[in-house]
């Protein structure tokens, strides 16, 4: 029984075995998995890398304040309302305004009247000379007098001077105003809108100079950007560079159409500098680091084995933009670079590609 017995485990163990051998032989060796993309040549914009922030700010800002005293009898806008220039605002009372210019026309009408008797007396020779300039400048300070009580008047009515939009309300219908310390209001002008940012001072020699021969295009884009990123150019390069943080103060003029852009709002600045033309580009996760610099695993065929293996090829990465890396040298269009399993691989190593093989996407 005993004999028996080993037999058996004997025999399991070897079929065991058996069994196992042969469903090591029957699966294939497909080699180490990874995903590819193809290089291909395209034209990529050169732009200052890590984009800087910046902040908007309104294209003018305008303080509201009365030109006359009084209390106002009327708000025509709604706070935080956009206002177009030569919209009313405010109206303060007119009526002691009315009342002073009635007042003042009576008096230069009589003034008028005095001065025409007066001139007819001097040319009959009838008065003297310091009579008749006393009439003259009687009726003339009258004349401004009535001509301020008319533009005093005008002022009552406060007039947007800008389009704008409307900040919060300092005073409201009702309240009595002093001319000319109250703020009743400020409008910022965002149509357009300018973007302030600062970059590093290496920069400033290409950007003068690419300036001198065209506008240089930018975007500003945020969290939860609703749509493409609002576009705008570079407008202006500070006169000097801020010692204390080696930068230099631009700003960029954006139409600002759809009212994306908000005043006091973060941005990322893309600056774009110059233009690449008919370089090689791979995503940026192909490009690995090694010993001696970068490098990317290009997928080849070993027509020995009739496999594709992996070969290790060093290159010369230049610029990147939207997830793409240029490779300066070392790489042709068309061919495959892996992009992700580049831990499982050595010069030589069998491939098995997991994805279908598309070209990279054109920044």
């Amino acid at each position: 029984m005993k004999i028996f017995s080993l037999i058996t485990v004997f025999l399991v163990v070897v079929l065991v075995s058996v069994s196992g051998c042969s469903r090591q032989a029957a699966r294939p060796n497909s080699g180490a998995p990874v995903l590819v993309a193809r290089a291909m040549a395209t034209n990529v914009p050169v732009q200052i890398d890590p984009p800087p922030v910046g902040h908007v700010l309104p294209y003018s800002v305008v303080t509201i304040r009365p030109q006359v005293g009084g209390i106002i009898s009327q708000v025509h806008f709604q706070q935080g309302q956009e206002v177009k220039q030569g919209e009313m605002l405010f109206t303060i009372d007119p009526r002691p305004w009315q009342a002073a210019l009635a007042h003042d026309k009576a008096q230069l009408e009589n003034a008028e009247i005095q001065f025409n008797r007066e001139q007819k007396l001097f040319d009959q020779k009838l008065i003297s000379q310091d009579e008749y300039d006393t009439s003259r400048a009687t009726r003339d300070a009258l004349a401004a007098t009535v001509q301020s009580d008319e533009l005093s008047l005008g002022f009552t009515e406060i007039r947007s001077p800008i389009d704008g939009v409307a900040g919060a309300l300092q005073f409201y219908q009702g309240n009595v105003v002093k001319a000319p310390d109250d703020t009743l209001v400020t409008l910022n002008q965002i149509h357009p809108i300018y973007v302030e940012f600062a970059v590093p001072e290496q920069y400033l020699p290409q950007i003068r100079r690419e300036m001198e021969s065209r506008r240089l295009k930018m975007s500003a884009v945020f969290q939860n950007l609703p749509g493409p990123a609002p576009q705008g150019e570079l407008t202006f390069v500070d006169n000097s560079v801020d010692t204390s943080t080696g930068t230099i103060r631009l700003r960029g003029t954006f139409p600002n159409e759809n009212n994306l852009l908000w005043p006091g709002q973060y941005v990322q600045v893309l600056l774009t500098l110059s233009e690449l033309t008919n370089v090689v580009v791979v995503p940026a996760q192909a490009i690995q680091t090694g010993q001696n610099g970068s490098f990317v695993y290009v997928v080849t065929p070993d027509k020995a084995k009739q496999d594709d293996v992996a070969e290790e090829r060093p290159i010369v990465a230049g610029a990147s933009y939207e997830g793409q890396t240029v490779v300066e040298s070392g790489l042709q269009p068309g061919e495959t670079v892996v992009t992700d399993g580049q831990l499982r691989l050595a010069p030589g190593v069998k491939v098995a590609v997991k994805n279908s093989l598309l070209s990279t996407n054109a920044p």
